[in-house]
């Protein structure tokens, strides 16, 4: 067996971690270098901090203001380490800056699937999200203008007033085209609310 280059395993792990607001998985430690026992190891020396079930954090690595999203985005992966969970609602338009909403929670969208009971301050969205509707930040992703206007209005989740905004900066900021947004009303329920929003 090859000798374990301790430098290096935490060279790997430190990079892998500045992507990703300072945390890491344990199996993303593992194949970094780091081994359950060198892990245990680090935590009781203060080195890494444990801060979910199965998710570390290196402390020396300042948190940034988006730390909780990378971190609920760790979180969600599946069995097969694939991350699951993808900002939405709510909280991405205000990532979006579309519209004045300071959105209390956490809003995630998770597939029909997920079984995980949401953490604390956080809101789960069930629903099927393709890849051409996410955009990726730093260590998370977040929903696409587009399918993020067409989610509020459709669940009601945001007053009319912010909503016209929401639409009014994403059309303006060209992030979004009229043309884009009536063709998702036409083509959602009669009773949607996306015909009020989109249909004038």
């Amino acid at each position: 067996m090859a000798q374990r280059d301790a430098k290096q395993a935490l060279l790997n792990l430190t990079e892998l971690a500045m992507d990703q607001g300072g945390c890491f998985t344990a199996k993303q430690a593992e194949k970094a270098g780091f081994e359950y026992p060198h892990l245990t190891y680090h935590v009781h020396r203060g080195n890494f901090e444990r801060v979910d079930h199965g998710l570390y954090r290196i402390p020396m690595i300042p948190l940034d203001e988006y730390n909780e999203y990378t971190r609920l985005s760790l979180w969600s992966r599946g069995r097969d380490a694939v991350r699951l969970a993808v900002v939405s609602h709510e909280l991405a338009l205000a990532l979006h800056e579309l519209s004045d909403m300071l959105p209390g929670k956490v809003h995630l969208t998770v597939p029909r699937t997920f079984r995980e009971q949401p953490r604390r301050n956080c809101l789960l969205h069930k629903g099927d999200i393709g890849p051409k509707n996410v955009a990726a930040r730093n260590g998370f992703r977040v929903i696409a203008p587009l399918r993020t206007l067409i989610d509020v209005a459709a669940e009601n989740t945001v007053p009319g007033k912010q909503l016209d905004l929401a639409v009014s900066d994403a059309v303006d900021k060209g992030m979004v085209t009229l043309r884009k947004l009536k063709d998702a009303a036409a083509q959602a329920d009669p009773d949607s609310r996306l015909h009020a929003c989109f249909l004038r």
